[in-house]
């Protein structure tokens, strides 16, 4: 079962798909996000967030601090600026 993962900034929509795997770097540390993740919320500091699509690709974003949250399969990044 894939993560649906969604990437927001105040502007606009960074990124909206299926992936197999999230990393994220949150002040507690770094995390690997993958299916059946237990919920969490977690700040973000600035650094790189990385999405593994189903398909085995990566693709990193920027993001400068904000906020993630995981609950059902779900990851919702809402960053304060992301690129």
């Amino acid at each position: 079962m894939p993560l649906n993962v969604e990437i927001v900034s105040p502007e606009k929509r960074i990124f909206s798909g299926e992936a197999s795997m999230v990393s994220a770097r949150t002040l507690d540390g770094d995390l690997g996000i993958l299916p059946g993740h237990t919920s969490l919320l977690g700040v973000l500091v600035d650094g790189e967030v990385s999405i593994k699509g189903m398909d085995g690709t990566a693709t990193t974003f920027t993001v400068h601090g904000g906020f993630l949250s995981v609950n059902k399969d779900r990851v919702s990044i809402l960053g304060e600026s992301a690129e």
